[in-house]
């Protein structure tokens, strides 16, 4: 059983919750997004 890993393809090799680079991805991509959500709010024009 210690060898039967499924490969992982797409976004999954990447964002997946089993290794501690996917999870660090996982971080990293939510504090990007809201990041960019916070940018978005402040640089926005204002309305009159």
């Amino acid at each position: 059983m210690a060898g039967e890993q499924e490969k992982l393809t797409g976004l999954a090799k990447h964002f997946n919750g089993t290794t501690m680079a996917g999870r660090a991805n996982v971080a990293k991509a939510t504090y990007a997004v809201v990041g960019l959500l916070i940018a978005y709010q402040i640089l926005k024009p204002k309305k009159k």
